[in-house]
């Protein structure tokens, strides 16, 4: 009986035991659970909206297109290439899945077994080991939401969002955020990016064994780099690759294929990169990032993915450097110096090739300049007294400039060269048939410029080249200097007086001026310093007579040319200073090209712009220049070869019958004026030079009936060009040039005669009327205002209320062709004084305008 009372009270001590350990365990686990629930609940309060992520639209590139289609450039922060995931080939999910988390689309956001099996490796390995068990909708809250700290806390609050994001997105949104936002080296962000950037093809293009190194790159982007760590990111493929095999991804045939490919890649050599199918970046595109990060935020051009279609022809863009470098380079060696590229490689690597071509890849110097072909960087190895020895960038073993291609400046070799500069060579070709001559030394030029082109009727920038080469120096000369536009400006100052009541045969009086400034007496002169009496107004613009012009300007009022300029764009404000009326304040290339294209449209504003159309990353047109309405587009009943009917909405800025008189006056500047015999296109062809005090600045601004463009030339610390510099000889040309292959591509026709008006012939020497039938090199057809009678000769004569002496030496049509027999004329200006001139004393020989 003792015996089991004993047993009993043994079984029931022992169920008493068991019942205390399971109460403490319960009671253990309970609060284990209310401490975790305590924590979790802590850190939940407080987490960021997992519900942004619904709409959230990761950092793309924004892309500029030209007017044909073409991809030309791209701006990003993060040069990520957004990729729906319906877009995203299996392959591709597969092998991030399998590298990362092979139970994504069955887990709830964590993988518990993932958690147990890393904590139990890394209690093995004492801590030496420790496994990631992220999945990847845990890392898409670390990417996202929570940052990348490795704590305690992030790891927390990560599995709570995890859980909450797995509620609200489907896992194909999931993971479309995860491939599209994770980095992956390179400056590539998300697998479309990355496989441009690795292999230069698109996601569907990828064989498994690229897909699988992408998917290895994830932890590690630098420890797998294709060049510097090839075997471990070999090793890391094929890790992914056979995680793709176990889990059904890829058959046998297919794993061993892919696991016996080389790792080729852009970074090895093996494909040229994207970059290469892009032209250089240059100005054009440069000046749409810097006026569109104004217009809508660097943040959204940056990461917005814009599509951005410019207005550029690449065929006229290549042209328009080419004459503007032309024109710059040509000046340049006129000077006979030469200053060379600035940079060195140290001589002591120019003893082993491979050291000073290492070197010569290194050195910050432009790569962007073709002129007769592209100019190679190079260093000089040996300076001989009839010979440079020189290593080329991109050009096997050594080579020689001789002393003879170097006459062209001043000095011999010695005192010019030292072993280890760095400079520009190109290759000198037999113009007969292309064969090599030698090489030829080059230095970018210290005179600088800008050429804009423009069509008139749209504002649309066709060209733009900002300086001799974006990679010496981003600086936009086309938009960013502003400059003195001498002579050019003047065509403002006549449009003024032609709407007020003045004609192309008004009188003005060509002599002295003297101006009280207040600090001084001003004495203006023309650029040929002689004075030619009364002359009609159309040969002071031909002839850019500066003292006609001031005399205009005063008679006009410096507030009405002041408003005439700002109406046209060319100042957001003109002092109204007789100075300004010759050009001496500062404006823009960009500016005065915008304006003169309202002269050749007919007196219409203008908008110029480089941008026809920009859509957002959903393919929206968020901006859209042309805004003209077209009456018939939808018309299919349209007559075969009829084009359809655009309505125009631009508002009006001059008179038509103005902006015609300017028209016909400026095409007299290139016929037989200050660019006479520079210009020669076959079409009509108006436009102005300009030239500012001691040629510091010299512009020309023309146009056709379609077309018109601008050159402006000058050192980026104004001083003189040389006496001979002048608007007509230096930049009429570069116009003429770009022009010839512009007129060829779109043609070019009369400039339209408005209504309201008629054709009387005019002597432009005198400013006389002429019979219907007279002919010869002094007859004009002016055209004048119907109902307005124009008053000819001496009588209507517009001195600006400036005397004129009596006793003044006045010059004819020429300093050589006045007529010695004819007798001199006593005439009376509007103030009444009486002065003597000489024979039809209003032709001189003036080659260019400016300040003074």
């Amino acid at each position: 009986m003792r015996s089991g009372k004993g047993r009993g009270g043994l079984i029931r001590f022992i169920l008493s035991s068991l019942g205390v350990v399971f109460t403490l365990i319960t009671l253990g686990l309970v609060g284990a659970t209310l401490l975790l629930g305590g924590v979790f609940w802590t850190y939940a309060r407080d987490l960021p909206n997992h519900d942004d992520l619904a709409t959230y639209q990761p950092k793309t590139i924004s892309r500029i297109y030209s007017g044909e289609g073409r991809l030309i450039d791209e701006f990003a922060d993060e040069r990520r290439l957004f990729a729906p995931a319906e877009e995203i080939p299996d392959l591709v999910k597969n092998a991030f899945i399998s590298a990362e988390d092979k139970n994504f689309y069955s887990h709830k956001g964590f993988d518990a077994r993932g958690i147990v099996a890393a904590g139990i490796e890394a209690v093995q390995t004492r801590g030496e080991t420790l496994r990631g068990a992220s999945t990847i909708t845990q890392q898409v809250m670390k990417n996202f939401l929570l940052g990348g700290e490795r704590t305690g806390e992030r790891k927390i609050k990560e599995l709570i969002l995890a859980v909450r994001i797995e509620e609200t997105l489907s896992k194909d949104r999931i993971l479309e955020l995860y491939l599209n936002e994770i980095f992956l080296g390179q400056n590539s962000y998300g697998v479309a990016a990355a496989a441009q950037t690795y292999f230069n093809k698109t996601l569907a293009e990828l064989a498994p064994e690229e897909a699988a190194y992408l998917a290895a790159l994830p932890k590690a982007p630098s420890t797998y780099h294709p060049v510097r760590a090839y075997d471990r990111a070999i090793e890391r493929r094929d890790y992914v690759l056979r995680q793709m095999l176990e889990n059904g991804h890829l058959d046998a045939a297919a794993h061993e294929a892919a696991t016996a490919q080389p790792l080729r890649t852009v970074q090895n050599g093996d494909y040229p990169p994207f970059a290469a199918s892009l032209p250089e970046r240059d100005y054009f595109t440069d000046e749409i990032r810097r006026q569109l990060s104004g217009n809508f935020g660097e943040a959204e051009f940056f990461g917005g993915g814009l599509s951005i279609r410019a207005t550029l022809d690449p065929e006229l863009q290549l042209e328009a450097a080419h004459a503007l470098r032309r024109a710059l380079e040509e000046f340049d060696r006129g000077q006979g110096r030469w200053r060379g590229s600035g940079q060195k490689i140290e001589p002591a690597a120019l003893a082993d090739e491979s050291a000073w071509r290492a070197a010569l890849a290194q050195t910050e110097i432009a790569r962007d300049i073709d002129l007769v072909g592209p100019w190679l960087p190079a260093v000089v190895l040996a300076v001989e007294d009839q010979r440079l020895v020189i290593g080329i960038e991109g050009v096997g073993g050594t080579a020689e400039v001789p002393r003879a291609d170097t006459s062209w400046f001043r000095g011999d070799l010695r005192q010019n060269f030292t072993p280890g500069d760095v400079v520009h060579v190109r290759r000198m070709v037999s113009d007969s048939d292309g064969s090599f001559i030698r090489w030829t030394l080059r230095q970018v030029p210290e005179v600088q410029g800008g050429f804009v082109a423009m069509d008139v009727n749209t504002g649309r920038v066709l060209a733009m080249q900002g300086g001799f080469s974006y990679q010496d120096s981003v600086f936009n000369r086309a938009t960013q200097a502003t400059r003195q536009p001498g002579s050019a400006f003047k065509p403002f100052v006549f449009a003024a007086a032609l709407d007020s009541g003045f004609t192309p045969a008004t009188i003005v009086i060509d002599a002295p001026i003297e101006v009280d400034t207040g600090a001084g007496i001003w004495r203006p002169k023309n650029a040929s310093n002689r004075f030619y009496g009364p002359t009609p107004l159309r040969t002071g613009i031909e002839r850019s007579r500066n003292l006609m012009t001031v005399r205009l300007a005063k008679e006009v009022g410096m507030d009405t040319v002041a408003t005439y300029a700002e109406r046209f764009g060319v100042y957001d404000r003109l002092e109204p200073f007789l100075a300004n009326s010759l050009g001496s304040q500062e404006t823009t290339l960009y500016r005065m090209v915008a304006a003169y294209a309202m002269f050749a449209n007919g007196g219409e504003r203008v908008e110029p712009t480089l941008v026809d159309r920009v859509q957002d990353r959903w393919g929206k047109t968020i901006y859209r220049h042309d805004t003209r309405t077209c009456t018939d587009c939808d018309d299919l009943t349209l007559a075969p070869g009829k084009a359809p009917s655009i309505v125009t909405n631009r508002e009006r800025v001059m008179n038509a019958i103005t902006a015609y008189q300017l028209t016909s006056m400026m095409q007299g500047v290139v016929e037989r004026g200050t660019a006479a015999g520079r210009v020669n296109l076959g079409v009509p062809t108006a436009g102005k030079t300009g030239t500012t005090n001691d040629a510091r600045d010299v512009w020309f601004v023309g146009f056709t009936s379609n077309i018109v463009a601008g050159c402006y030339m000058g050192y980026d610390r104004p001083r003189s060009l040389g006496a001979r510099a002048a608007g007509g000889t230096l930049c009429a040309p570069v116009f003429n040039e770009f022009m010839k292959k512009a007129t060829a591509k779109y043609g070019g026709g009369p400039f339209k005669v408005p209504p309201g008006g008629r054709f009387i012939k005019i002597d432009r020497y005198s400013g006389g009327r002429l019979p219907d039938d007279a002919t010869g090199e002094h007859v004009v057809a002016e055209y004048f205002r119907t109902g307005e009678e124009p008053i000819f000769g001496i009588g209507a004569m517009v001195d600006g209320g400036f005397a004129m002496g009596s006793d003044l030496p006045l010059f004819g049509r020429g300093e050589g062709d006045v007529d010695p027999a004819a007798p001199p004329r006593e005439v009376t200006t509007s103030t009444g004084r009486k002065a003597v001139v000489g024979p039809k004393a209003n032709f001189g020989t003036i080659s260019s305008g400016g300040l003074y």
